[in-house]
């Protein structure tokens, strides 16, 4: 690592601005620092997943590496025109994905989020990562972002939803099914 920071303050972003890893200076709101921080958001939401205390070991490893993967991702970000991150991340998703899933029965409903403290900030992980996915689109609209980066946050929500479920039947609290509101049993009065 080259330079760590002695001073968290600079003062060079009282103008509005903020500086990339390829040293330019962009608005604080322009669409490449939205999507860094909608990413930034997303790792501090899964650290919230990561402080219940009842997580598998197998959950805890897999969202400690999803966690460094989304720095690099975050880097990735703020060096337009390069990306630190191959498909074979997204690839590593999907076989997390599918070996979580093996674990759960057919889904046949829609399910709200709930299902425990865990499965819930998981659900809120999973909720962030699509507006981290949604601001990446965004931004590739008015300049290139690597496919691989888009690629990675879809994946990652998917696997979410899959541990969110994990989480739900593991904490004991079960899954939360939707019903329609005027369903017997739907909304109570």
């Amino acid at each position: 690592m080259g330079n760590r920071l002695t001073r968290i303050y600079t003062r060079t972003g009282d103008d509005g601005t903020t500086g990339l890893g390829d040293g330019s200076r962009v608005p604080k709101d322009a669409p490449r620092v939205v999507a860094m921080g909608e990413v930034d958001e997303l790792n501090s939401a899964l650290a919230l997943v990561l402080a219940e205390a009842a997580l598998s070991e197998s959950v805890r490893a897999c969202l400690t590496r999803v966690q460094h993967e989304l720095f690099v991702l975050g880097g990735s970000l703020s060096l337009p025109g390069q990306s630190l991150m191959g498909l074979d991340a997204s690839e590593r998703l999907e076989r997390e994905l599918d070996g979580f899933n093996d674990s759960l029965p057919p889904l046949r409903e829609f399910i709200l989020p709930g299902g425990g403290r865990a499965a819930s900030a998981c659900h809120l992980a999973r909720a962030v990562c699509r507006r981290a996915e949604r601001a990446l689109v965004t931004l590739n609209r008015r300049e290139p972002v690597d496919a691989a980066l888009r690629r990675y946050l879809n994946r990652l929500s998917d696997l979410l939803f899959v541990l969110a479920r994990v989480l739900a039947r593991e904490g004991g609290a079960g899954e939360v099914y939707w019903r329609k509101p005027d369903a017997p049993g739907g909304e109570e009065g």
